[in-house]
């Protein structure tokens, strides 16, 4: 099958289906300047996202801007989309079908093969990118060669992943591997011609070209029945501890052997081996203050759920559905983080799986899902005592909205209703109250300046919980939820409109805290302006604690603590099984293939760990014999001795932080189950 990719560029993550199949062969649309056509969709697969990464898409590109084509009446028009380059590349498969004699077609000709044909064919084009034009322009004559000669064999695409090939190898030639990093991910499909099943007969190997080599672990995920006719075989590549130095290219190649019973009239099963030639860029493991840490785990993407666009103004795109990934929707954001110096990494799994002091800041961007209670508590830690950065950008949340939102699908003959809104604010607000923070349910648009730098605020939240001490900023915007239409009413009549708080920075322990209300200006699905300039700031603050003059203005510091009560914080839906879309509810809490090496298939860092006494490389020895929960730390990083502070007269009961200080109660969830445990023995 020949598929269009679909008409969704130049926005990334946006493949459509049939076309993001890896036994279909997907076809995006050049100009005849061989540039990607700005409409033809971006890769790459979302389907994989959170636990895995995407595969390249399309697999090869075709003329599909102002082609002439006939008129139903008479004549010619022209014709722009990738419906247009698709047909074309039918047309090269029927040709190249032909070359093949009658008696021979079946025995050769299938999907894979194929696909190979056309991928080992296609002339790579620069500039692009491998998931805006895959393998390159489709190529008649060089797939033509390539087919009749051809033998029946195994291969895998793409088969070169070079870290030195820029633009082409983006994203992954955009930022090196370094020693204790999270594992980088690379997905590459298996094309089996020699049968519609086939079997992987032992793991891949990871075979260097030299010394270097060896400082780099790979673990493999893969498929080990290829069917129909495609598999996938995924990289998670980590550098070791030795390599925490070491800085230059490693080279070498990974081989995968792949065999199919015997085709009609052989004896013998069919065998071939794959190789995917690897080139990768190292460098010394960056500092504290330039590591990001992004939280892709907390993300709920369309499918399974109705997950609704963070931008209510988009009328025509409803659904949330473009991964939400550093690498798609917020590619130009990773690009602008790297050109500030940054790295990037992306967790996978919950927050039990890292390692917070070899993080300057953690962000969290639109997340829908819930939070596990150890997350929770991990975190408060994470940020009072090791001294984390936290930057959030939520999104709007508001019930009624939700519920107005609801339609009726033609397709699955069944009312759709959102199961969140653009984030899960309830769960971020359970997340950020041991630091006396709270988002509301207002969905507030306007324009605003801050230093000259003109933004919008679309279809974000406001700060109904603040501590004493922080820094404030609001500004006077309209609320267009379903219950901020009397106050529109009244507003529009001569009443005044009041400043809504929508960012807020704070310190909290040894840590830093930024929150803001909206994440459309980080998004590059229906952007309006971006606020790049705004997370730089911010980013600067919360990794190294540097403070822009205006931010920190001593007009924006709260004498006052902002706070509501319970009852007037937004509440979950009871009307929508959420668990059936969490990673969280019902879930067990373990660190997945995404993380770290050596913690994969525990609950991480702090918490029980089944197996053996072991040091993990560059981490404090966890000790699984002395009771649960136990650690041991050396000195340097003991916690200091605090109290819990509670401001006079707080007649509400609300000792959240006024000021922060930070009490940290944190030990005592370790030392009591450890104290019982001991007991116990």
């Amino acid at each position: 099958m020949v598929s269009a990719i679909g008409n969704d560029g130049p926005l990334y993550g946006t493949l459509n289906n049939p076309a993001d199949q890896s036994d279909v062969i997907g076809v995006g649309g050049i100009d005849y300047n061989d540039h990607i056509a700005p409409f033809s969709s971006r890769g790459m697969s979302t389907w994989e996202i959170p636990h895995g990464y995407g595969r390249v898409k399309p697999d090869v590109v075709a003329y599909g801007k102002d082609i002439m084509g006939s008129k139903i009446s008479s004549g010619c028009k022209s014709l722009s989309g990738t419906s247009v380059a698709s047909p074309v590349v039918a047309g090269v498969v029927c040709l190249l079908v032909s070359v093949i004699p009658e008696s021979d077609r079946k025995a050769i000709l299938n999907p894979a093969s194929m696909k190979q044909a056309l991928v080992e064919g296609a002339a790579k084009l620069s500039g692009p990118n491998l998931y805006e034009q895959g393998a390159g322009r489709v190529n008649l004559l060089e797939s033509y060669e390539i087919l009749k000669s051809y033998q029946p064999r195994a291969t895998i695409f793409p088969g070169i992943l070079d870290f030195s090939d820029c633009p082409y190898s983006w994203p992954f030639c955009r930022q090196p591997l370094y020693a204790g990093a999270m594992p980088v991910m690379f997905n590459a499909t298996i094309l089996n011609g020699m049968g519609v099943i086939g079997y992987v007969e032992r793991p891949p190997i990871w075979n260097p070209s030299d010394e270097n080599g060896n400082i780099l672990s790979i673990h493999f995920t893969y498929s080990e029945i290829i069917w129909p006719w495609t598999g996938y075989i995924a990289l998670h590549m980590q550098i070791k501890e030795e390599g925490a130095q070491f800085s230059g290219e490693i080279e070498g190649n990974v081989t995968l052997t792949v065999y199919s019973p015997p085709a009609p009239g052989e004896k013998t099963q069919r065998r071939s081996t794959c190789v995917l030639h690897l080139k990768l860029q190292v460098v010394p493991t960056p500092p504290r203050s330039k590591r990001i840490l992004w939280d892709q785990f907390h993300n709920i993407k369309y499918p399974p759920g109705y997950i609704p666009r963070d931008s209510l103004d988009v009328r025509n795109d409803i659904l949330d559905w473009h991964g939400d990934h550093l690498h798609t929707n917020f590619h130009i954001m990773f690009n602008m983080l790297r050109d500030a110096g940054y790295y990037v990494e992306t967790l996978g799994s919950p927050f039990t799986c890292f390692d917070a002091r070899h993080y300057g800041t953690l962000l969290l961007v639109d997340l829908e899902d819930e939070y596990f209670k150890e997350e929770i508590e991990k975190l408060r830690d994470d940020v009072i005592n090791n001294g984390l950065g936290l930057a959030v950008f939520a999104e709007w949340y508001n019930v009624d909205t939700m519920v107005k939102m609801r339609f009726f699908d033609d397709n699955t003959r069944s009312w759709w209703t959102p199961v969140t809104g653009g984030a899960n604010v309830p769960g971020l607000n359970d997340l950020l109250a041991p630091f006396g923070i709270a988002f509301g349910d207002k969905i507030l648009n306007g324009d605003f300046s801050i230093d000259g730098e003109q933004s919008r605020y679309a279809s974000g939240t406001d700060i109904v919980r603040f501590p004493l001490g922080g820094y404030v900023h609001g500004f006077p915007f309209l609320d267009s939820s379903e219950s901020g239409a009397t106050q529109n009413v009244l507003v529009n009549s001569g009443t005044g409109k009041a400043d809504s708080p929508i960012l807020g920075l704070v310190e909290a322990g040894k840590g830093r805290i930024a929150v803001y209300g909206d994440s459309n200006c980080l998004d590059s699905s229906h952007m309006v302006t971006n606020c790049y300039w705004l997370l730089k700031k911010l980013l600067d603050f919360t990794s190294a604690n540097a403070r822009d003059p205006l931010l920190f203005s001593q007009s924006a510091k709260q004498d006052m603590a902002i706070y509501v009560d319970d009852n007037q914080l937004p509440s979950r839906r009871t009307d929508v099984n959420f668990s059936s879309y969490s990673a969280v509810l019902g879930r067990d809490l373990i660190c997945r293939r995404d993380s770290r090496f050596e913690v994969w298939g525990t609950k991480g860092y702090n918490l029980h760990v089944r197996g053996r006494n072991r040091r993990l490389p560059g981490y404090p020895i966890i000790d699984l014999g002395r009771g649960l929960n136990s650690t041991t730390v050396d000195q340097s990083n003991k916690r200091p001795k605090v109290t819990e502070r509670r401001n006079k007269g707080d007649t509400q009961g609300n000792h959240l932080f006024k000021q922060l200080d930070m009490p940290v109660l944190v030990t005592s969830h370790w030392l009591v189950p450890a104290a019982i445990a001991i007991t116990g023995l």
